[in-house]
């Protein structure tokens, strides 16, 4: 966080002193720790069953901008004029230009810009299954638009939603089982009772105390800067600088689990990010999840390690940019994924290098992998391989990204003389490119396909919603269809 209120940084320096952190970090910790107090209260003494939406709207609001304000200082007015000088764009040309500097907010002000233009601005013929479910068919008033943006839930570390997801939620309609009315307007049919999301937050907040315990002793003594120690690389073999490489980006990756994972269970314990009930009538809280651990750990391609890391972040890119780009459309969603990030030239290279890495990926996957689907052994051979390969061109991407400055990270890359980058263009060039269709292709149709059947199943035995189950829907959709394009 670039600015630190004056207020803040003075109560808080004591602690930051005692734990060893930037007085940032812990402004950040101690805000969302009392977005989680706040949460709990929210949803305890705000419940949509006894709350109007508009109280609701305005506390969620208010409490968002008060976090905002003590972290950032009057920066945070930024947040606000923002928020206003989008919401009169909207109205005024139709959402077709929405742009903004800041992460959380630039999701969530592009994504509701879509959404618009998509509901009031295309005929529902030219949307795909998952824009026309995001659909939003009026504009949202200015209290429905800052509390959308700015509620103390997401404002400071997301993650992103919906804004029919949001919406829905703070009306209460997550646990109701409607249908459309003869007016146009959805009727309840029958309401269940709000499941509890305890279970789900106390086990994500274990996995915070796990993430901060390894960030606060194991991360400090693998840092990733050793990698270009010049007596590190004048003297390490390079069995020894591949395992640190790895080693040292697997010990960098637990301050992200943190923040994210306190963040999904902040909104779970307002009781937002309900998905729905399994097969065995239990209830998933994972709606607005933003990463898999264990997925990410396990990864073994390209593809499954982005699929399960900062995943509302992906669909947004694949939302905004991905499916609606008309040309290279891989490549200017990295491009535009490094610029959402910010300035500094390592993520650009980081990026970049992903671009290639992606491509490549794809194209040894198309080529190859069905000779190794049978039999079990060699298939288990194949992963084993695949895990490691991935695992180390993931560390080589990403290290500009944790080192931000150009001149180390051309120093870590000539020190590999660049030889992921040289694989993955001779893979290119040599091997042959599939090229498939944007769009439904069989894979996404079968996934398509149980999404709707899961959907008809529990809709019939009553067990969830049609908001919540649209939505799960809507985000497999996205998912399959990101599958589809990481192949192609």
């Amino acid at each position: 966080m670039a600015t630190t209120s004056t207020t803040g940084s003075t109560l808080l320096e004591p602690l930051s002193n005692a734990v060893q952190l930037p007085i940032d970090q812990v402004n950040f910790v101690v805000c969302q720790l009392f977005a989680l107090i706040a949460a709990i209260w929210f949803r305890t003494y705000l419940r949509s069953s006894k709350t109007s939406s508009f109280i609701r709207h305005v506390v969620a609001t208010l409490l968002g901008l008060y976090l905002a304000l003590f972290c950032f200082g009057w920066y945070a007015l930024h947040f606000l004029v923002q928020s206003g000088i989008s919401y009169c764009i909207m109205i005024i040309i139709g959402v077709e230009s929405m742009h903004s500097p800041m992460m959380i907010i630039t999701q969530k002000i592009t994504s509701l810009a879509y959404e618009i233009h998509d509901g009031m601005f295309r005929k529902d013929e030219e949307l795909t299954p998952s824009q026309r479910g995001l659909a939003v068919r009026r504009m949202p008033s200015l209290l429905e638009y800052l509390s959308y943006n700015c509620n103390f839930m997401g404002i400071l570390a997301g993650p992103l939603c919906s804004y029919k997801d949001y919406i829905t939620f703070i009306e209460g309609r997550s646990y109701h089982m409607t249908q459309s009315g003869g007016n146009g307007k959805e009727e309840t049919l029958y309401e269940r009772t709000e499941p509890s999301p305890n279970v789900a937050v106390t086990q994500k907040l274990l996995v915070c105390g796990l993430s901060l315990l390894f960030h606060l002793t194991i991360s400090k003594t693998l840092p990733v800067e050793y990698n270009i120690d010049e007596h590190f690389q004048a003297t390490a073999s390079w069995p020894t600088k591949i395992i640190y490489l790895y080693v040292s980006l697997l010990a960098a990756r637990p301050k992200y689990y943190f923040a994210w994972t306190l963040a999904d269970a902040i909104n779970n314990a307002a009781g937002f990010g309900f998905r729905g009930y399994d097969k065995n009538g239990a209830a998933h809280w994972d709606l607005i999840s933003n990463l898999r651990i264990q997925q990410i750990e396990m990864s073994t391609s390209f593809k499954m390690f982005l699929d399960n890391w900062n995943i509302q972040t992906a669909l947004w890119l694949k939302r905004v940019c991905y499916e609606r780009a008309s040309l290279s459309p891989t490549i200017q969603t990295f491009i535009l994924s490094a610029i959402w990030h910010g300035v500094y030239p390592g993520y650009y290279l980081t990026f970049l290098t992903g671009v290639v890495m992606t491509l490549a990926a794809r194209a040894m996957r198309n080529n190859f992998r069905h000779y190794f689907i049978e039999p079990p052994h060699l298939k288990l051979l194949y992963d084993v391989i695949t895990w490691i390969l991935t695992q180390i061109a993931i560390s080589y991407t990403v290290v500009p990204f944790v080192l931000l400055s150009i001149k180390p990270s051309f120093m870590f890359y000539s020190s590999w003389y660049y030889c992921l980058h040289i694989v993955g263009i001779l893979l290119l060039l040599l091997l042959p490119v599939k090229k498939a269709q944007r769009g439904k292709n069989t894979h996404e149709n079968i996934q398509l396909s149980r999404s709707k059947k899961l959907d008809e199943r529990e809709n019939s035995l009553g067990q969830n919603n049609f908001s919540t189950a649209n939505s799960v829907c809507n985000q497999n959709q996205e998912i399959a269809s990101r599958h589809s394009s990481l192949k192609q």
